[in-house]
Parts: structure tokens; sequence; C-alpha cells
């Protein structure tokens, strides 16, 4: 979906007497929730949900990861960066195994981590197929949009 597209839906979910829409497309599902705060009334905030290919059940936390030392800077390889800012998890569930390791051959659209952001758990899937180099990211961390996840060569 594009960013104008994107925009008009928010601008029209915030300008509605609507609290919550969701749209699915063929390239992945938007959720727009207007929330109240706690503040003066009147107030509203409309927050869209990023693209996503799938969603799945809260997450609490996920077990322990090495993130690598190297810089993706000095790395040869395919580096898979974050699409949302949110919070990085390896595994779908606490104790479950992680999605890929270091040295894992991956298939382009394999779902490789999950970022949640808002509450929903977004999968992020291998844009490239190869061999997992490196984790440049550690589980639970919080990351930013574009930062790099993985190199993948």
């Amino acid at each position: 979906m594009d960013l104008r597209k994107l925009k008009t839906l928010i601008d029209l979910v915030s300008e509605s007497n609507v609290s919550e829409l969701e749209i699915t497309e063929a390239e992945g599902k938007v959720r727009i929730v207007k929330s109240m705060p706690a503040g003066p009334v009147g107030q509203v905030f409309a927050a869209p949900a990023p693209v996503v290919a799938s969603v799945q059940p809260v997450v609490d936390a996920a077990p322990p990861a090495v993130a690598s030392s190297a810089a993706p800077a000095e790395s040869s390889g395919h580096v898979v960066k974050s699409p949302m800012v949110g919070t990085f998890y390896r595994a779908s569930s606490p104790g479950a195994k992680p999605f890929v390791e270091i040295g894992d051959t991956i298939k382009e659209g394999e779902t490789i981590c999950i970022v949640e952001a808002m509450k929903i758990l977004n999968e992020i899937e291998a844009d490239k197929s190869g061999t997992v180099k490196q984790i440049l990211v550690e589980n639970g961390q919080a990351v930013e949009y574009g930062q790099p996840l993985y190199v993948i060569e």
C-alpha cells in the first residue's frame, strides 16, 4: 500500500466516528486505531499499524540471543533492515526455537524474525535467499526504522 493511500485512510479515520479500521490487500494488512488519551476530551490520535504479512499471538519474551559485534558497514552481503520501529524477537514465543541462526540457509519470503509494534507482532520475511552470516540485533531489543537486523550472503 502506498503512503498516500495510507495517509488518506488515517485522515478519514481521524475525522470520522470510526475507532478502528482494518484493511487487507494483496500487499499486506493495515490496521488503524483511533484512541482517546487520558488528557482533555477532544484530542484524537490516529495510529497506523505497519503493513504486515501476518499477525501472531502476543509474545511476552523470547529466548536470549547472541548479537554479532561486527558493524553492517564492515560486512559483505545483503543487509536485511527493519521495516518499522518496534521490539525485535528472534522466535515466535518464549522458549520457542529461533526462526534463524547464524549459518542457516534461508529462502526469500521465509520468516526470519518478528518486530512487535503497538502490540501487533509483524513477521519480517527475508527479502533475499542465502546464508545468515550475522545477527546484528539482540532479542528483545528496540529497533528503529531502517536499522540493520541481519546480514545474508
